[in-house]
């Protein structure tokens, strides 16, 4: 098999970068270790900066996001039993999100690429990309991987890791190119999704002193909330009366009187962690979204900056394969981290302002009530969260 871009990785970001490039008659092959049954399965993300919703626009897939997504044009802050509302447009000059399921994404990116006739190979095991890197100018990559018990071969001009922070792509390169940084907070999201109206029509995030909340939503008759956990929690031990009686404790009071509980479709536990590695590219191999980082879901930045890494790498591919631009190459993993790091820093920045801590009042504590006294009666400081919640520009290869 030959292709001009081999995508390992058949999640939003692998099926994103394969339709655009699709769009623009550059060949590509995805594959994927799973199911497509599991790749949709997966519960994730639902907050969409206006860069991605503007991408998804551009490859094509918006229609049904446009049709059946919920446009905020805001967020709020709930804390000392009150909520103060972010006006997101007003203070970006018009710059919203889009509540969309990563789900739903996914699933028109699916519909996308077999209307088009994109090749997906699902359960493709063993992948492995060799030659990625060589002295010999006319070498090229290949992956090789094993489907129906054979193995198959699959040449290629480039690889894009899109597979995930487990995935081979990152395993590739070897240990002495490349560097991780690393936070690892001590607690993680207790996650329940449920069939009932959200509290409120926007998201809330809660900082409490029993921990933190967020009351989110997939649809408006479908909701999502969480609870900051410690680690040592187990899903199982956490009923459904149990959740809900905990999120209305941690909730303002005339928040609380109005939630309605139901039965849960799904709960589930992640642990919170910032992840960097740089460079983000060996050779001919681009690291693409959380094969190169992971942020905490606190700013709803995951599938965001995957859809970054895309865009940058969409671009450049585009100007290689139609002016011939190799020279653009190196420049990939210099301007993706340009971004990565301001969305990691804003993760990390909402992460330590809306988290239980410690169980005892502490200096770190008051610090947390003052900056969140701070930015929520300055506008300076709103206009700081409302830049980065509705997303920063992307960076420009030149």
């Amino acid at each position: 098999m030959k292709t001009q871009v081999a995508i390992i990785g058949a999640g939003p970001s692998g099926l994103l970068l394969g339709q655009l490039l699709s769009r623009q008659g550059i060949d590509n092959v995805i594959l994927e270790r799973q199911s497509g049954e599991y790749v949709l399965g997966r519960i994730r993300a639902g907050v969409l900066e206006q860069g991605m919703v503007d991408l998804l626009r551009e490859a094509g897939v918006a229609e049904r996001m446009d049709a059946e997504g919920l446009p905020h044009d805001g967020v709020e802050l709930a804390f000392d039993n009150r909520r103060v509302r972010v006006d997101l447009a007003g203070l970006t000059g018009g710059k919203t999100v889009m509540v969309y399921g990563q789900t739903e994404v996914t699933r028109d990116l699916m519909a996308a690429r077999e209307a088009t006739g994109g090749t997906t190979i699902y359960e493709a095991a063993n992948v492995q990309p060799h030659d990625l890197e060589s002295d010999n100018p006319d070498a090229k990559p290949y992956v090789t991987f094993e489907k129906d018990g054979e193995t198959h071969r699959l040449d290629c001009d480039y690889v894009a890791g899109c597979d995930g922070f487990h995935g081979v792509s990152r395993r590739s390169i070897p240990a002495e190119r490349i560097k991780a940084f690393e936070r690892v907070y001590p607690f993680g999201w207790l996650g329940l999704l449920a069939d009932t109206p959200p509290v409120a029509d926007e998201l809330i995030y809660a900082r409490h002193e029993r921990g933190f909340a967020l009351c989110s939503m997939r649809s408006a008759t479908r909701s999502r909330y969480y609870l900051q956990v410690s680690l040592e929690e187990k899903v199982e031990e956490w009923s459904d009366a149990r959740f809900w009686e905990e999120l209305k404790r941690r909730l303002p009071e005339e928040t609380a009187r109005q939630l309605v509980t139901g039965p849960s479709l799904e709960k589930s536990i992640a642990p919170l962690r910032s992840f960097v590695v740089e460079p983000m590219q060996y050779g001919r191999l681009f690291l693409v979204g959380d094969a190169a980082h992971i942020v905490p879901p606190t700013g709803a930045k995951g599938l965001n900056l995957a859809a970054s890494d895309v865009n940058t790498l969409y671009r450049l591919l585009v100007k290689v394969y139609q002016e011939g631009r190799t020279d653009l190459i190196p420049r990939y993993s210099e301007t993706c981290l340009k971004r990565i790091w301001k969305a990691e820093r804003f993760s990390w920045w909402m992460t330590s302002m809306l988290h239980k801590f410690s169980e005892e009042e502490d200096f770190a504590t008051r610090m947390q009530q003052a900056e969140l006294d701070y930015v929520t009666s300055s506008e300076a400081g709103l206009t700081t969260i409302a830049e980065n919640y509705v997303g920063l520009p992307y960076e420009s290869l030149e």
